[in-house]
């Protein structure tokens, strides 16, 4: 009975990992660039009273053995990131990203990742986030500036009036070995880690990488309806562990009170 309590205890604290993930999922539902994340679990050692195979003082041999589990524990919390919907803004410095592939920005001289597009112009002309974090490689608008246009590969061109070319850059895309590693710095930011892999450079719309797609947003791939069964299911996940443990709780006081 001891057993199950503890056992019990370690459920109700996987599923409340669980809801928290579901929630900030949530909370994010409507973040430029987004990507959801899911909690998974694993099983705990268990205490082997009797193994598979065993023989028995009859010279049987047990077809199953008893093993009995001693609850679950979060093993980690997975980042998905599969395409989110995009949407039609119009602007031509929002940009989405169509496949695999990240934005690389300047961060406290730190170079860390993005998949957010809504892009802005600073003081000084460069293409930069909401947060004044610059695009890398930089990209400085000419002032006299009247028409960006940016096509699928990339290529950025600044043109003045009379459509004269003003200054053209080349955008790049970054991709990663396993981009769930990338450590989540929170203001859409990734930061690489051991697990990703170096960055790898790449052309938009070549190699594998993906294209640009301008005036678009790549808004959150939460699927709302998703996290709420998820989000229904770990409750009552977490309900049913708290109602093992007031049955073990039950059994011990009737345990106790077989003497009276």
């Amino acid at each position: 009975m001891i057993r199950g309590l503890w056992t019990a205890a370690s459920g109700m604290a996987a599923q409340q990992l669980n809801v928290d993930v579901v929630a900030n999922n949530l909370a994010n539902a409507n973040t430029v660039g987004f990507k959801k994340s899911r909690a998974d679990f694993q099983d705990l050692m268990y205490q082997t009273l009797s193994l598979p195979g065993a023989s028995t003082a009859a010279g049987t041999q047990l077809p199953t053995g008893i093993q009995v589990g001693m609850g679950s524990k979060p093993m980690g919390v997975n980042r998905i990131f599969t395409q989110g919907d995009y949407n039609q803004t119009g602007n031509e410095l929002d940009l989405a990203i169509e496949g695999r592939g990240f934005f690389k920005v300047l961060s406290n001289e730190e170079e860390v990742y993005t998949r957010a597009g809504n892009f802005k112009i600073d003081s000084e002309g460069y293409v930069c986030t909401s947060a004044g974090n610059r695009l890398q490689p930089e990209i400085t608008i000419p002032a006299d500036t009247v028409n960006i246009s940016i096509d699928p590969a990339g290529r950025v061109v600044a043109s003045g009036q009379a459509n004269t070319s003003l200054a053209t850059f080349d955008m790049k895309l970054y991709t990663f070995t396993n981009p769930a590693g990338l450590y989540s710095m929170g203001r859409n930011l990734y930061r690489v880690t051991e697990a990703t892999g170096e960055a790898i450079e790449g052309t938009p719309d070549s190699d594998g990488v993906g294209s640009i797609s301008q005036g678009y947003l790549e808004m959150s791939n939460v699927n709302v309806v998703e996290e709420m069964v998820t989000m229904i299911t770990a409750q009552r996940a977490y309900e049913v562990n708290s109602k093992a443990i007031q049955t073990a709780d039950q059994m011990l006081q009737m345990a106790n009170n077989i003497k009276r």
